[in-house]
């Protein structure tokens, strides 16, 4: 819901310095590597209760994840890279909220498995939506220049973002978000189901 404001508010920033970077002999995949060893740096502070730490090197890889898609704008954009950009992307969405797990198991452990268990659901409904609409050869410029088919909903990146990092500033309220989020998230996944019932069903 908020990813469309916030490329407006930052995407100018990320793409001066996505081109300074591709002029360097930056490669997009090197920015897609390196956000996602941050989010593991991430995942592993916050499971050992460093969560403020955890707090920086998650907002650090989530510059990371939009830098990527700037340089490859700037230089070369491959569908490998896009690939790698998603798997790497869903590899974070569950390694953060897994951090949480390890770090408190008795209060957190069914929260978390709720929470990623949306995840999942979610992100399947986003990914078939977009290879149905590849295969009816349709278009979307919502969230701009995308290797895949873009779809709307109420959870999206900054969405969960900011729900991530207000879980790092309140550990002890983890569950609590944890619920509520995947509740959000859950309801995104049905309302795309509903859009694919009303623009899927005819044959192609």
């Amino acid at each position: 819901m908020l990813d469309g404001k916030m490329r407006r508010i930052i995407g100018p920033g990320l793409d001066a310095i996505g081109r300074r970077l591709a002029a360097a002999g930056i490669g997009a995949d090197a920015v897609t590597l390196a956000g996602f060893a941050l989010a593991v740096a991430a995942a592993a502070a916050i499971a050992v209760h460093w969560y403020w730490t955890g707090l920086a090197l998650l907002v650090a890889s989530r510059l990371a994840d939009g830098l990527d898609g700037a340089v490859a704008r700037a230089s070369v954009k491959t569908d490998y890279g896009g690939f790698l950009d998603i798997v790497l992307d869903f590899g974070f969405y569950g390694g953060v909220p897994l951090g949480f797990v390890i770090a408190d198991p008795g209060a957190n452990a069914v929260a978390g498995a709720v929470l990623i268990f949306s995840f999942y659901v979610n992100g399947a409904s986003f990914l078939a939506y977009a290879v149905m609409a590849e295969r009816r050869g349709l278009t979307s410029d919502a969230r701009g220049e995308k290797s895949l088919f873009f779809t709307t909903g109420l959870a999206e990146a900054t969405e969960t973002n900011i729900v991530l990092a207000a879980m790092c500033v309140w550990p002890s309220a983890f569950a609590w978000l944890a619920y509520a989020f995947a509740g959000v998230c859950l309801f995104t996944a049905l309302s795309r189901i509903a859009l694919a019932r009303r623009t899927l069903r005819s044959p192609e």
